[in-house]
């Protein structure tokens, strides 16, 4: 692990003076920008100066790059985990957890394309739990059809007949947490539309603490 560390961090200044280079400024200008001295700078270009996140986290900002970019860190924290997006029933979906059972996380994004417009419920075993992130999500569930816009949340029953998509001609970007057994997430939601009824088990509101 020590020998992996020191690799990445000897990476890093020629990773830096690839960065300056290719934005074309000075190691003066630079300085000016992050308030480094342009000795530290140098030495750290050259690998004389050990990085440390004092000294990355400016230079990230300056160049436009996240910490991650800068030091070549894998897609999460553990190189064994590769959390890769699929393309599914019209909508990309990116998970956000990998584990056997329980609660999974996902960022779901339905483009404006209109690939997924006409609703077309469907039933399956499970629980899930929508927050809309942006853009204005349409949900048909059962007989109730409702637009979400940013802020709000929606928690059901997933063998009511259900399906969702853009409202409009914006994409639209959501969390969504599903239990395959129909474990609930612990959230607690306000009512805000009186399609909030207990006989589909839908509830719509502004999440709580």
């Amino acid at each position: 692990m020590d020998n992996d560390l020191d690799q990445a961090l000897e990476a890093v200044g020629p990773r830096l003076r690839a960065l300056r280079t290719q934005r074309e400024i000075t190691l003066a200008e630079l300085s000016a920008a992050t308030g480094i001295s342009v000795s530290t700078l140098s030495r750290l270009e050259s690998g004389d100066r050990r990085p440390n996140l004092e000294l990355l986290l400016p230079l990230a900002k300056a160049h436009g790059v996240t910490l991650d970019e800068l030091v070549d860190a894998p897609p999460t924290g553990d190189p064994r985990v590769h959390l890769r997006p699929v393309t599914r029933h019209g909508m990309t979906m990116l998970p956000l957890t990998r584990r056997a059972g329980g609660i999974q996380a996902y960022k779901l994004v339905i483009p404006a394309d209109g690939t997924r417009r006409e609703p077309d419920p469907q039933t399956h075993e499970g629980y899930e739990w929508l927050y809309v992130l942006n853009g204005r999500l349409r949900v048909v569930l059962g007989e109730h059809d409702l637009v979400m816009a940013p802020g709000e949340a929606a928690e059901f029953d997933t063998r009511v007949p259900h399906w969702f998509g853009a409202a409009d001609d914006e994409p639209v970007e959501i969390l969504s947490l599903f239990g395959k057994q129909g474990e609930r997430a612990h959230l607690r939601a306000r009512p805000k539309t009186k399609d909030s009824r207990d006989g589909n088990r839908l509830r719509v509101g502004t999440p709580t603490d």
